[in-house]
């Protein structure tokens, strides 16, 4: 396990998540240390694909926008297929994470590649199947990582977005877990 802290913050639709993102980087939060992740719910409607550019993906669709303004802020992007939850987007180091499991053969209990990777990054497994519950619901969880006032300075941030659910996990704390925001 990681010994990182990290607040995730579960928004209901793209732009909740995208106010919050705005708002952490307008109280100047290091963008390297957030990630979201999104169920790419605009497959049907007639995406014609993601493509690469140099260091950068781009998404040639609807939410194109939405997923491109991301991209060029956060540190790095994918497009995972996840079984039971469809075509996920990523952006940011949380790649790092799921890569690794993938890498790895990392097998957390029946959950997704996606979930490996939270786990990997030190968050309990109860917290990462609700994350996986919200992906498949369309939701979208944005994380930001770092030292705990970081963190905790992040979840002050986020709290004023009004996001579905916020909830803190804390590693640098002898018998530290998650506290709900």
């Amino acid at each position: 396990m990681s010994e990182s802290n990290a607040v995730v913050a579960v928004y209901g639709t793209h732009d909740g998540a995208e106010e919050g993102v705005r708002e952490l980087q307008r109280a100047g939060v290091d963008m390297h240390s957030l990630s979201i992740i999104g169920k790419d719910t605009h497959a049907d409607e007639h995406v014609v694909g993601y493509y690469n550019t140099g260091d950068r993906m781009k998404y040639w669709g609807k939410a194109g926008a939405f997923w491109g303004g991301f991209w060029g802020m956060l540190f790095g992007s994918a497009f995972f297929a996840i079984p039971g939850i469809g075509p996920v987007l990523v952006a940011g180091p949380v790649i790092a994470w799921i890569v690794g499991a993938l890498e790895g053969a990392v097998v957390v209990g029946g959950m997704s590649a996606i979930g490996a990777g939270l786990v990997g990054m030190g968050i309990p497994k109860n917290s990462v199947i609700e994350y996986e519950l919200a992906l498949k619901t369309d939701q979208f969880l944005l994380m930001v990582s770092g030292s705990a006032a970081d963190v905790d300075k992040a979840r002050g941030i986020l709290a004023t977005t009004k996001p579905v659910n916020t909830v803190v996990h804390s590693c640098e704390v002898a018998g530290a877990g998650a506290s709900r925001g």
